[in-house]
């Protein structure tokens, strides 16, 4: 038996992936085409409600996500190959996750600040 890999089972292999992200990319244009379509009928009918993004809720779960995917890489990169490299894909997302979540308490805190001012300069007049 041979150890080397058939030729023709390593192209398939690799154009599986390539396959998988042409077919959601496809999905994804069609369903956004679809949805553009679907709020201009609805504001030619007059019945477009606009829904609210709540950014600081998103910054939030983001930041968790990355931040424990991170961690969990990072411990396991880190034990399977030491310290190399490959740790780098563990700890960029488990930064993007410590920034997201620093920028919601960070703006957590300018609107606490901000209400207080508010009520000072309410109650000085």
């Amino acid at each position: 038996m041979s150890t080397q890999p058939v030729p023709a089972a390593q192209i398939i292999i690799s154009i599986i992936p390539i396959v998988g992200i042409v077919m959601v990319s496809v999905l994804v244009f069609f369903f956004l085409l679809w949805r553009h379509k679907q709020i201009i009928c609805q504001i030619k009918a007059n019945t477009y409600n606009p829904k609210e993004f709540h950014l600081l809720n998103f910054c939030l779960l983001a930041g968790i996500l990355l931040f424990v995917v991170g961690l969990i890489l990072s411990i396991l990169f880190a034990v399977i190959d030491g310290f190399s490299f490959v740790l780098l894909g563990g700890l960029v997302p488990f930064g993007c996750g410590i920034s997201l979540i620093l920028f919601f308490l960070l703006s957590l805190k300018m609107k606490f600040y901000d209400r207080e001012n508010n009520n000072n300069k309410k109650s000085i007049t």
